[in-house]
């Protein structure tokens, strides 16, 4: 029996880049909003320009008290299991939106006809969306201009469609280097391009523009000039009077009635006391992983295996962010000392980009085109602490003492590194999903999710085809050491699927509006809902996206 019961006309369940759109439009509507937390609330205050309160220190779940199952692949072609807390992006009001680097690529056509465009790949679970590009285009307009993206459109042979002609908000101040890299871009035939950020370069909407620290990715912003859901949306959504936020709110069971349509939401406040959200429509953005499982762990008589689970398709399809890294080493003893000063500048990000394989026709190595990926080059964010550490081995060895001291001595003094890193599809595929562990348990006795990642070997040569053109661009920029390698094992922080929307509900979740198959009230609106994850990162696309539902959810009220 809830020991509280709460009454609004939408209750969203998540406060990151799915949720906070639908909560700041359906509020600003007029309707009485509830927004469920599992984090705490933090704002711009709390995120000290500090490299030891990342994100994996202090705003995430902690491994005592839940966890996840991981099975990856294994050196011996089977599948190992391990428990860990590597995938909780962010526990915090506006999830993992405080902590993103906030590359803001929109998606091209193709990767909405990645099927129709490219055909089937043996394995692999490819679909096109119900959707098209030109249906979303507006909402990217909306995260642009509400949200604030800065940047420069350039014209390049990948450039998507645009009903504008440039990003609302110029681009951040450059760093002195983009000039190199867009001389040795240029020199290769290739197309440099501006990286658009969702981060501002002047003041909008109570927000400060970037103070150029360099405490970006994986840091909480000082000034709010980091698109947050927080700082973009909620809190002008709280301070209109319709949209209540509570934090340290552990969503676990969705109820519903007889016909199967959803009614109310159980959570866990912070004394571990049960309360009960009812409400006329219900909105589920915890995060991939977690919004299969919240879908999963709803049964009822009507849903013995989850809610919308009638074809087993909660928890399928899953996909991670395909792709690699790259790195420039530049021996600074050996440089010019204009050039020298020019490397070591601190502050400005490094907003380049290149898309000249979104599309790879190569047939020395694929025997048709194929999709490719993009390439964003970036520096790390100050981390003096960690590099120190990574200096302790040399050749297998232990250093200590003055061989150690020399070593940090030299890579903080006469080298430089400047990094890239590839984003192409993750195909969906069999090996790669959410399920619900039969042993593992949460700290409120709930069975934990377990996430299965196997990967298709065509993102493996996709992307090592990619990566290889960004050592060649470091090796023309001068680089005096370059290398890459792929990813094979999951991304933490850029998961998506899980409930993939389509129009047949035996190979889908959601509907062309994301709402579950079978129900008339209960919407997802993370990027649970992606088919495939695109050639980027899906923040942009999940913000875009939930803007797009909640018009569809507004049409029905």
């Amino acid at each position: 029996m809830s020991k509280k019961l709460i009454e609004c006309d939408v209750c969203v369940v998540g406060s990151g880049a799915g949720g906070g759109p639908v909560a700041y439009e359906l509020s600003k509507a007029g309707h009485k909003v509830v927004v469920l937390e599992k984090g705490g609330w933090y704002g711009e205050k709390d995120f000290k320009k500090d490299e030891m309160l990342g994100r994996r220190r202090v705003f995430r779940s902690k491994l005592e008290n839940e966890r996840h199952v991981l099975s990856e692949p294994d050196s011996d072609g089977d599948f190992s299991e391990s428990t860990t807390s590597q995938f909780w992006g962010g526990n915090i009001v506006g999830g993992a939106t405080n902590f993103m680097s906030a590359y803001f690529h929109r998606l091209k056509p193709q990767d909405f006809k990645l099927l129709s465009t490219f055909g089937a790949i043996q394995g692999a679970n490819i679909a096109d969306w119900p959707i098209s590009y030109e249906d979303l285009e507006p909402y990217y307009v909306k995260v642009e201009n509400l949200v604030g993206v800065s940047g420069k459109v350039v014209d390049h042979p990948n450039l998507e469609p645009r009903s504008t002609p440039d990003y609302p908000f110029p681009p951040l101040p450059e760093h002195p280097i983009a000039n190199w890299f867009d001389k040795a871009s240029s020199e290769l035939g290739f197309h440099p391009l501006p990286m658009a950020r969702g981060i501002l370069s002047r003041k909008h909407n109570n927000r400060n523009s970037c103070e150029l620290s360099g405490f970006c990715g994986s840091y909480g912003c000082h000034s709010g000039a980091k698109a947050s859901s927080r700082a973009a949306l909620l809190d002008d959504a709280v301070a209109g009077g319709n949209c209540e936020v509570i934090p340290f709110a552990k969503a676990y069971h969705i109820n519903t009635d007889k016909e199967g349509n959803a009614t109310s939401v159980l959570y866990y406040d912070k004394n571990d006391e049960t309360i009960e959200v009812k409400a006329n429509k219900i909105v589920i953005a915890c995060y991939s992983i977690e919004s299969s499982r919240l879908l999963l762990s709803s049964t009822s008589e009507k849903y013995p295996n989850g809610i919308g689970n009638q074809h087993n398709q909660i928890g399928k399809n899953l996909h991670c962010c395909a792709g690699g890294t790259g790195h420039g080493i530049f021996d600074l003893t050996k440089l010019p000392q204009d050039k020298r000063a020019e490397l070591m500048v601190r502050g400005p990000f490094f907003n380049r980009a290149l898309q000249d394989w979104y599309t790879i026709d190569d047939k020395q190595l694929f025997d048709k085109p194929v999709k490719g990926g993009t390439i964003d080059f970036v520096f790390d964010p100050p981390s003096a602490v960690s590099e120190a550490i990574d200096q302790r081995f040399e050749d297998g060895e232990l250093l200590w003492g003055t061989a150690l001291k020399q070593k940090i001595k030299s890579h903080f003094t006469e080298s430089k590194d400047f990094k890239f890193e590839v984003f192409c599809d993750w195909l969906p595929n069999d090996d790669c999903h959410v399920s619900l562990d039969e042993q593992e348990k949460d700290k409120w006795g709930s069975p934990v999710a377990k996430v299965k990642v196997g990967f298709h070997e065509h993102d493996t040569k996709v992307a090592q085809y990619i990566v290889d053109k960004g050592v060649e661009v470091m090796k023309q920029m001068g680089a005096d050491n370059a290398y890459g390698n792929v990813w094979t094992e999951p991304t933490s922080n850029l998961m998506a699927g899980g409930l993939r929307f389509g129009n047949d509900p035996k190979s889908s979740a959601l509907d062309a509006n994301c709402r579950v198959h079978g129900t008339k009230n209960l919407y997802v609106s993370d990027g649970s809902f992606m088919p495939n994850g695109g050639s980027i990162t899906p923040t942009f696309t999940i913000y875009a996206n939930a803007f797009r539902v909640a018009d569809k959810i507004l049409e029905t009220m």
